[in-house]
């Protein structure tokens, strides 16, 4: 389990064909080091599994379903990418339930800085598979970042980034029309299948408040 909150940016130095799969480079500073071989890591809000560690890099090879539904689609030699251990039992939650298993991917619209702010708006195109569960000052993982939602109209999502998540992710990078990964919160899946009237469950909405939701 994740909790999208970077922890460093990594750089794709090499993707090659291996077989059916695609085999990607990862290097960075400090992940490799904490890694060992079929370890977990989050790449951009995926969760891939770490081989050929090296001080200074890590590979992870993606199946071809990966590769198609997710941001690696745009992926090329040189990109910058997210990257997040697993949360640690003693940690500290500071985001929200991220499992790197990614829901659907996004349009990005814009991204521009506030006008007399050092903060920036992030607009996004979201499909109607995430957006059922997005809602305003809700939590989305979006490249592996934790953010909340500030206005959400039309299969739109609009988020303010403060100037440390500019610098400490992959943001900065990436131009409009570019493909994101989208991971939804996990309890409100949790909470819809309940809701659904499935036979299995007869939970109802006064249950769920007195329970906190």
């Amino acid at each position: 389990m994740f909790t999208g909150i970077v922890e460093e940016i990594g750089r794709i130095s090499h993707i090659q064909q291996r077989g059916e799969n695609r085999r990607i480079t990862i290097t960075a500073g400090r992940t490799p080091k904490e890694l060992k071989t079929g370890d977990s890591v989050s790449v951009s809000g995926v969760c891939l599994t770490a081989v050929d560690i090296t001080p200074n890099s890590f590979c992870a090879d993606l199946a071809p379903e990966t590769w198609a539904r997710t941001s690696f689609s745009r992926i090329h030699e040189g990109a910058l990418v997210n990257l997040e251990l697993p949360m640690k039992a003693d940690g500290r939650f500071g985001g929200h339930i991220v499992q790197g298993h990614v829901d659907g991917v996004g349009r990005l619209i814009s991204f521009d800085r506030i006008e007399d702010s050092d903060n920036w708006w992030l607009e996004l195109e979201l499909p109607a598979e995430i957006e059922k569960y997005t809602v305003f000052k809700g939590s989305i993982s979006i490249e592996g970042i934790s953010l909340t939602v500030a206005k959400l109209e039309h299969g739109r999502c609009t988020i303010a980034i403060i100037p440390h998540t500019v610098e400490m992710t992959n943001l900065h990078s990436l131009k409009p029309g570019d493909p994101v990964n989208l991971e939804a919160d996990l309890i409100a899946k949790y909470v819809e299948k309940m809701m659904r009237g499935d036979a299995e469950s007869s939970l109802t909405i006064e249950e769920l408040v007195e329970q906190g939701f």
